[in-house]
């Protein structure tokens, strides 16, 4: 079965969106976290389709949110390295996608 595994700092960074968009209006963590999940469905879904962002990661941009979920294609699925937003600090997550 093919799955999508997030690394630890990138569940992390997206738990704590789901929170401060659910401070900024009820419900809008819930939405930003569906659309986040359809993100990396798509990702899955078709994994060699994803931007190229580095020469071993790939991106799939998240609906409705400046944030796009970074990834690498591996045999049992993808690895989420982030979800990172457009504007803030570019590239942060490089190093994680260095991780074999």
């Amino acid at each position: 079965m093919m799955r999508a595994k997030f690394i630890a700092p990138a569940r992390r960074e997206f738990l704590k969106e789901v929170v401060y968009y659910n401070e900024q209006e009820p419900g809008l963590g819930v939405q930003f976290a569906q659309e986040v999940e359809e993100a990396t469905a798509r990702a899955l879904a078709f994994p060699e389709s994803g931007s190229p962002v580095t020469k071993s990661t790939k991106r799939v941009f998240v609906k409705r949110f400046p944030f796009s979920v970074v990834y690498r294609p591996d045999p049992k699925g993808i690895v989420v390295f982030a979800v990172a937003h457009h504007s803030r600090k570019p590239e942060y997550w490089v190093p994680r996608g260095l991780q074999p």
